[in-house]
């Protein structure tokens, strides 16, 4: 009964630290900054002959 109540405790723990470190890291969407974006992709640089996946 002991060792599922350390169980219990360590997974709480364990959750509420993972919001924390979510929150502190700066998880959240945010837009695309275009200007970092590839103008092209793989598909239209592809050897004729290959097949890409």
């Amino acid at each position: 009964m002991l060792v599922l109540i350390l169980l219990l405790a360590l997974a709480i723990w364990a959750l509420v630290a993972t919001f924390v470190e979510l929150r502190r890291d700066g998880y959240r969407r945010t837009a695309t900054d275009w200007s970092r974006v590839a103008g092209q992709d793989a598909l239209s640089q592809a050897d004729p002959g290959h097949v890409y996946r």
